[in-house]
């Protein structure tokens, strides 16, 4: 694990995470949940989730060469994903369907796919391209704390923000996320073609 810490790593691999991951987004799913009187754990929903990313990211690289991937093919794939979200979060169409079976909601739909999502999975590997791995999971561990402070005050943060500016967060991290996938997508596959 690369133990040298950069705050602008960090910081970049928070902002990614934080448009990745996009709690305030999901804020009208956990209300509707609310207003259908289906309870989740803040708790729960933000440990378990911060466990199976954090998972994911140091076995992430054994899975692949299982299929014998290396980082920059899943960076290069996962910038493909984030490309998707990004255009789901600015123009406002849905390409990924919400089609989870029924359940704990806690765990679906909360843990999985809102917040340890594929594209949070993908992101984090492909976030290892670029940064430092102590520097991610520091900014993966701000995250999980803003989802739990946001899942626990789901009424406070929508009277915060409110309809509107949900609306703008969502599209303004939809075009910071564009110029990353574009970023992350051109600089892996320069290294792919080896120029």
């Amino acid at each position: 694990m690369d133990l040298i810490f950069n705050f602008k790593e960090m910081a970049s691999a928070f902002i990614v995470l934080f448009a990745i991951i996009d709690i305030s987004g999901s804020l009208p799913i956990f209300v509707d949940l609310q207003n259908k009187n289906r309870t989740f754990s803040a708790e729960k929903a933000s440990i378990y989730s911060f466990l199976i990313l954090l998972a994911f990211f140091f076995v992430g690289d054994w899975i692949l060469s299982l299929f014998n991937v290396d980082i920059s093919s899943f960076a290069v794939a996962g910038s493909l994903v984030i490309f998707v979200v990004a255009i789901e979060m600015t123009f406002g169409v849905e390409i990924f369907k919400l089609d989870s079976p029924g359940g704990s909601v806690t765990l679906v739909p909360i843990i999985f796919p809102l917040i340890a999502g594929p594209g949070a999975f993908t992101t984090l590997l492909s976030l290892k391209a670029e940064y430092g791995s102590l520097n991610i999971t520091i900014g993966l561990t701000i995250n999980m704390i803003i989802v739990y402070l946001v899942l626990k005050n789901v009424g406070l943060v929508k009277k915060m923000f409110g309809d509107g500016g949900i609306y703008v967060l969502r599209k303004f991290f939809g075009i910071i996320l564009l110029a990353i996938s574009v970023k992350l997508f051109m600089s892996n596959i320069t290294h792919l073609l080896g120029t």
